[in-house]
This record gives C-alpha cells, structure tokens and sequence, in this order.
C-alpha cells in the first residue's frame, strides 16, 4: 500500500473565512433569526455550530439558540460501533416545533450521518423547516442528502480521508485532506 499524502485544505484564516461565509449563507437562506436554531452532530460539528452562532449574533444582534446531537443510536451501522458504543450528549436548548433547524457538520461524505441526525431530529419536534450546513462536502453519497451551506468541496476518492481541527478540541483551525488515509 503506498504512503498516504496529507494536503492543507484550510488553514486558519481560509477556515474563519469559510465559517463567515457559511454564517452569511444562512442568513440568506434565513433572513430572521427569531426563530432559528442551529444544532451541531457530536463531535465537531458542536463546535462549528457555536462559531456560527457568535458569527449570526455578530451580524444580527439576535442571540441564537444552538444544541447538539449525538447521533450514536440511530446509526444504521451500529453493528460497526461495536457492542458498547460511547454515546455522548443530545442537547437542544428549545422545542423544535415551528422553528428553523440548522443542522451543522463538519464532512458531508456518504450521508448516513445526517439521516441519522434527521431521524434523531423527529424525535425532538416538528420543524417548520430543516437545512444542512458543512464545512466540507467530499461527494461520495450513499443516499440522496444534499447541504444547503458547503464551507468547500473538495472531490475524494474511497480511500481518503478528510480530517477537520478545531481549536476547542485540536488546538489548531485547518481542514487537511489525507489521500489514500481512509476506508477504501
């Protein structure tokens, strides 16, 4: 097997850039804030859900809500996690019924990950509406998911991987793609 290649997507400037752009984004797709929630997929996906909070409270002056999800149990592949799956916290800060759900990820690759989170959703209320913003869509779909805000696309094959840090976790803002690094 040859050795795998890393190569810098974002670094820290191109990342606040994307995540600005991407708060931008949302507002255009959702001009009043009032009744907006923006709900991150455990784990990284928090985080950018909270610097997309402070960036739309920025532009609006509007406080916005935002939770997390932990989409462990809803998995249709929980098989794979294996016997004992570590579950982590489902947070959502208001009831769901009427407002504008933001679901907020960090890599969009087959899709499987936010069917879970829709499902896991429904469990929660009945939003008037529901959208998908990820920092990066690397193609690949298994099912009929699109987002609705992309940070960047960025076409992989099987093999790759595409690893997001973040300061809160990592120490560091970068987004690196690892070609050959991941399931084939």
């Amino acid at each position: 097997m040859p050795p795998s290649e890393r190569q810098l997507l974002l670094d820290e400037r191109a990342f606040a850039r994307t995540l600005h752009r991407m708060a931008l984004d949302i507002l255009r797709q959702t001009p009043d804030p009032v009744p907006l929630v923006l709900v991150g997929i455990q784990r990284r996906g928090v985080e950018l859900a909270v610097r997309l909070a402070a960036l739309l409270a920025k532009e609006t002056g509007a406080e916005v809500p935002r939770g997390a999800l932990d989409i462990t149990l809803y998995r249709d592949d929980l098989e794979v996690v294996g016997p004992r799956p570590l579950v982590g916290p489902t947070h959502l800060p208001v009831d769901l019924d009427g407002r504008v759900a933001w679901i907020v990820d960090d890599v969009l690759f087959t899709g499987r990950t936010v069917r879970a989170a829709l499902d896991e959703l429904a469990d929660f209320g009945r939003p008037a509406r529901i959208g998908l913003a990820v920092l990066v869509d690397r193609g690949g779909r298994e099912l009929p998911v699109q987002a609705d805000v992309v940070g960047e696309r960025v076409p992989t094959s099987p093999g790759d991987k595409v690893e997001v840090f973040v300061k809160e976790l990592d120490g560091r803002d970068a987004v690196e793609v690892v070609r050959g690094g991941g399931r084939p």
